[in-house]
Order: C-alpha cells, then sequence, then structure tokens
C-alpha cells in the first residue's frame, strides 16, 4: 500500500475564483456594450443626451487629473518652442541692424567722397533739391476750378517772397510751379496741366532722361516722353526732376531730384520714335491743403 503509486486529482478551482473570473468577464462585456452604445449616441444624437451627461459627469475627475498632469509638460514645451523661436527673430533682427549699420557707414562715406571731389576738382554742377532752396510752406486757398484748368492758389505772395517759376512741392513730391504772382496770394500751375513740361530722368537708369508732361489717360495720368528705345526702363523705377547744368542756355526752372512718380507701364513699337511710358504721381492733386513754395537761397537771402 505505502510503496503503491496513487494517483491525485487534479485540483479543482473554488467556485469563489470561477464566480470571480465570470464576473470580471460579464463586467468587461458590459462595458464595452456600453462604450459602444455611447459611440452610437454621441454620431446621431443632435445635442448632449442625459447618457452622454451622466457619463461625462463620472469621467470629469479623471479628466482633471489628466490635464494637471499633462499640463506642465504642455507648458515646458511651449517655453522651449517660444524661446527657440524669439532666439531666431533675434538672431535675425541683429543682422538686418548690422546691415543697415554697414549700408549707413557706406553711404556716409561716399557723400564725403563725393564732397572732396566736388572741392577738388571744383566741380560746376546746377542747383539741386532741396539743399539750395529755402522751405516757404503755405496753405491752398483754392483748389483747381475745373478738370481743364489745373491751378490752384497759394496764401503766399510777392511780400513772402514767391516770384514767377518758383518750383512747388509736397513732402511727396513735385506740384508744379508759380505762374502768377500777386501781393499776398499766388497761382500755382499743376504738373497735371496741359501746359506743363518737366525735363525729368529714370533714377535707376540715369540715361533714360526726357520731359514729363500730362497724359491721354486721365487727369492724373503722365508720360515720360523723349526716352531712346535702346534704354532700358523698367516697372517700378522712381522717375525725378533732371534739373540743367549751370552754364546752359535753357535752365531749367526746377532743380535735380525732386520726386515725381513712379513708372507704371513700358511699351515700344518699331515704328515709334521714343518709348511710350507712363508714369503715375507721387502727389495727390485732388487732396492738396498745403504746399511748399522753393525760394532760391540767392533770392531769400539778398536784400
Amino acid at each position: 500500500m505505502l510503496g503503491s503509486s496513487v494517483q491525485r486529482a487534479a485540483p479543482q478551482p473554488y467556485p469563489s475564483q470561477k464566480s470571480s473570473a465570470l464576473r470580471r468577464r460579464l463586467v468587461v462585456g458590459i462595458l464595452v456594450v456600453l462604450a459602444l452604445a455611447l459611440i452610437t449616441v454621441s454620431f446621431r444624437a443632435a445635442g448632449v443626451t442625459p447618457v452622454q451627461d451622466v457619463a461625462a459627469t463620472v469621467l470629469r475627475p479623471f479628466q482633471v487629473a489628466a490635464e494637471r498632469v499633462v499640463r506642465p509638460f504642455r507648458d515646458a514645451g511651449s517655453w522651449v518652442s517660444g524661446t527657440l523661436h524669439a532666439k531666431s527673430e533675434n538672431e535675425q533682427l541683429r543682422a538686418e541692424v548690422e546691415q543697415l549699420r554697414n549700408q549707413v557707414i557706406q553711404n556716409r562715406e561716399a557723400a564725403q567722397d563725393n564732397e572732396w571731389f566736388r572741392k577738388t576738382l571744383r566741380y560746376v554742377d546746377s542747383a539741386r533739391f532741396p539743399q539750395d532752396y529755402v522751405a516757404l510752406p503755405t496753405r491752398v486757398i483754392s483748389p483747381p476750378r475745373s478738370a481743364y484748368e489745373q491751378t490752384i492758389v497759394i496764401a503766399a505772395g510777392r511780400n513772402a517772397g514767391v516770384r514767377d517759376d518758383y518750383p512747388v512741392v509736397t513732402s511727396d513730391g513735385l506740384v508744379g510751379k508759380v505762374s502768377k504772382v500777386f501781393s499776398n496770394v499766388a497761382q500755382v500751375t499743376l504738373l497735371t496741366d496741359e501746359a506743363s513740361a518737366v525735363a525729368a530722368a529714370d533714377l535707376n537708369e540715369p540715361g533714360a532722361t526726357g520731359i514729363v508732361k500730362h497724359g491721354q489717360g486721365g487727369l492724373d495720368t503722365l508720360v515720360l516722353d523723349g526716352v531712346q528705345k535702346s534704354l532700358h526702363v523698367s516697372v517700378g523705377d522712381p522717375v525725378i526732376t533732371q534739373g540743367s547744368p549751370a552754364n546752359a542756355e535753357l535752365r531749367s526752372i526746377y532743380p535735380r531730384g525732386i520726386k515725381i512718380g513712379v513708372v507704371t507701364s513700358v511699351n515700344q513699337t518699331d515704328t515709334d520714335t521714343f518709348k511710350q511710358i507712363q508714369v503715375e504721381p507721387f502727389v495727390n492733386f485732388a487732396s492738396l491743403s498745403s504746399v511748399v513754395v522753393l525760394v532760391p537761397k540767392q533770392a531769400a537771402t539778398s536784400p
């Protein structure tokens, strides 16, 4: 009996273990069904259902806890990203400032060299804007009376030192010239008048010179006429007054360097002698309230 092998029966699980496993499976199944049901209801319902409301209320503490755990990491990531972005912008701004500083130094050196060469070579030049003129600001007391008479009246005349053919400008550019002078007022013929004509040049192509005058497209339409077709003129080029040499027989009443406008179109044909260039003026002639009369320094200092 003692030496014989006895076959033991396999241990049977306790009833409580079976019931626990069964309950866990049952709970999981119920949760899965509820989850599917909630998803289905959320897609079909237009608003928040009572079931969703209860579920949101039950899950709210877990959502708040997760938010508190994640927030420091999210804030740290935002801080790192913002710091890197600010550093990159700072480096870019430093580079731009350095570039502008170098440009200013180069411009000053060029101006000093230019002045030295002028004095050394006894360079003879025409009057230039604004250094050879005294500014006389005045109010516009009468706008153009019609589209065909592009003149204004200003509140400064002979008693203020205004004379015929004095240039008139604003901070935007050329307005025109004084055409009639009285004791306390003066008439100014605008650049848009059909009788106006100004010797001008393309600032980006100094050899491209011609006459700016009234165009055919409208009141404020100007053209730069007389530019050779072999010269390079581009849309966007600024146009300025050309001026004239000091010893020229026919001197321009406008000094060199006054802004006129910008090139808006350039065309040419085989039959045309010159380029067809349209210029948009910088000055808004319809809203002139004040202007500046340019008085030559020699006339301003003479008794």
